[in-house]
């Protein structure tokens, strides 16, 4: 039984079919094979899988991270980020990276950093001639590991899931998503060195206290976010709404870069991100009951141990 779990989810994924699905789908099959409990208890716990109030944070992360996108905000964050390390042989690399992890301060959400990010530097870093892959690794890797660095969705989740400190798993992350920061901007270097590529610009004091000045309102974002938390202020939900509001404010009212019609494709997608997530979430509630009742973590204990 507990290898026939295995089986189907491993399965459904070999054959593409989504992850909140294939959860769904697993957890359904062995409900109709034991007939162990009515299948009104799917419709219960993907309903109570996904109605917690820290999980409320999740969308509103991502709709942080979508009016960042378009209200310019992020634009200014690489600016910033290309004065403080362009001008090393790589720069742009670099810059990707720093960009990325403030980013990640405000979003939570990988693939709202890598679009974010990836939009700006992308080009620029095919026309200085870095390799079209070369980019897309660092663009991608960078966004992976900013997901360590709060407020992350993950650990929103993971700590929904163990039941314990959204703020103490946050400061946690500072440390480790640091370093691998730090790690990839060193890598960074080396292949920079290695492709030959080329220094942006010589570093000049005026040039960062001027892309810095014009950051301004978009670095104050996770000052709100941080102090929240940290403070206890604010939950992790709470905060996330005054980002998403301070996002819409700043876009809107100070850089005047969110038209209307942005703001509608913002709200589709950051709806569309936030469905995939959540869908994985509830599902896992549903195959999780099902582990539970049936005692399958204790049954692959016994199996391990003996």
């Amino acid at each position: 039984m507990e290898w026939l779990i295995l089986g189907i989810i491993i399965l459904l994924t070999a054959i593409n079919v989504p992850i909140g699905f294939g959860l769904s789908i697993a957890a359904i099959a062995l409900l109709l094979w034991k007939a162990t409990a009515p299948l009104s208890i799917v419709p219960l716990n993907l309903f109570s899988g996904a109605s917690s109030f820290p999980l409320l944070a999740i969308p509103l992360f991502i709709l942080a991270g979508g009016l960042m996108e378009t209200s310019g905000i992020s634009l200014r964050l690489v600016n910033m980020a290309n004065s403080l390390v362009g001008f090393i042989r790589g720069g742009l690399a670099m810059v990707t990276v720093v960009a990325t992890m403030i980013q990640s301060e405000i979003s939570g959400s990988s693939v709202a950093d890598a679009a974010a990010i990836g939009n700006v530097v992308i080009p620029a870093m095919e026309k200085r001639g870095y390799p079209r892959s070369l980019s897309a690794a660092i663009v991608s890797n960078a966004a992976s590991a900013a997901i360590l660095i709060p407020p992350s969705i993950p650990m929103i989740i993971y700590a929904w899931m163990a039941e314990t400190s959204v703020a103490k798993l946050f400061f946690a992350g500072f440390l480790p998503g640091f370093l691998a920061g730090g790690a990839m901007m060193a890598l960074s270097y080396y292949y920079a060195r290695k492709y030959n590529l080329p220094v942006e610009h010589r570093f000049s004091l005026r040039q960062v206290g001027k892309t810095t000045a014009e950051a301004f309102w978009a670095l104050s974002i996770p000052i709100v976010i941080w102090g929240g938390i940290f403070l206890g202020i604010a939950t992790a939900t709470e905060v996330a709404a005054l980002a998403v509001l301070a996002a819409f404010v700043i876009g809107v009212f100070i850089y005047r870069e969110l038209p209307t019609a942005q703001l509608i494709r913002v709200l589709k997608d950051s709806a569309g991100q936030t469905a995939v997530v959540m869908l994985i979430v509830a599902s896992s509630a549903v195959l999780g009951w099902y582990l539970t009742s049936e005692q399958i973590p204790q049954k692959f204990a016994r199996l391990i141990l003996e």
